[in-house]
């Protein structure tokens, strides 16, 4: 390739990527009804150089993983939520990097918090009512409850675990749960069949999302481990 050719290729991808970071700042700032909306209008806009970006994307972030620029890495990813917004494997390449790369980077446990409950709100708030059946998202929301906050891999999870627990206790006495993206009637029916109710256990939220998901491998996992905290509900279950 020329250098000419070189230096128009170049000014391509910095052409889309700008596009892609315009696009995305403008569908956050729209409200979240009119999102989806937005987003085709957006992609029907870049037309076939669609592929193109994003394939630009794609290899810059594997270069920025390789070189651990994980801070770098999540803008990047953001955009990639954009480009390829019907995509499961974007949202959770996005919120792996915020939950287990940068998260850790962070000088103490609270701080940790806001990037776990970035990916927290990612995968439920945005990549789920974009893709609102995605077994792998449901999966991966259900995983981050589960092992990142549920068990000790994190020497911060106790933390996350109060942490957790304040926001349920507040969202709990305002009946707010679709703060949460929990649906009542849902959570009822868990509770129905699990004989658990306290949801400020985080294997109680795996297990939400992992039956919505069909995740059987999780929804038994996080019982036995939701059992373990709570060695009366094990008894009252099995008697």
């Amino acid at each position: 390739m020329s250098r000419r050719r070189r230096l128009g290729a170049v000014a391509l991808a910095a052409l889309l990527l700008g596009l892609a970071a315009a696009g995305q700042f403008l569908l956050r700032a729209r409200r979240p009804d009119s999102a989806p909306a937005l987003t085709e209008g957006a992609l029907a806009a870049l037309g076939g150089l669609r592929s193109i970006a994003a394939e630009v994307v794609w290899f810059r972030a594997d270069r920025l993983q390789d070189e651990g620029r994980y801070v770098e890495l999540a803008q990047l990813a953001h955009t990639l939520t954009f480009l390829e917004p019907h995509t499961p494997e974007v949202w959770s390449y996005a919120a792996w990097n915020l939950a287990y790369n940068i998260s850790v980077m962070m000088p103490d446990a609270e701080s940790r918090w806001r990037w776990v409950e970035a990916a927290i709100r990612l995968l439920r708030d945005e990549g789920l009512r974009l893709n609102p059946r995605s077994p792998e998202l449901l999966r991966e929301l259900a995983w981050l409850f589960e092992l990142k906050i549920g068990t000790n891999l994190d020497a911060a999870a106790p933390t996350y675990r109060r942490l957790w627990r304040e926001k349920v206790e507040d969202v709990r006495r305002r009946a707010a749960w679709e703060e949460l993206g929990m649906d009542p009637r849902e959570m009822a029916r868990v509770e129905q069949a699990t004989g658990f109710d306290d949801w400020g256990d985080p294997f109680l939220s795996a297990i939400y999302w992992a039956a919505k998901g069909n995740c059987r491998d999780i929804v038994q996992q996080s019982v036995r481990l939701y059992e373990k905290n709570h060695p009366d509900s094990a008894k009252a279950k099995a008697e």
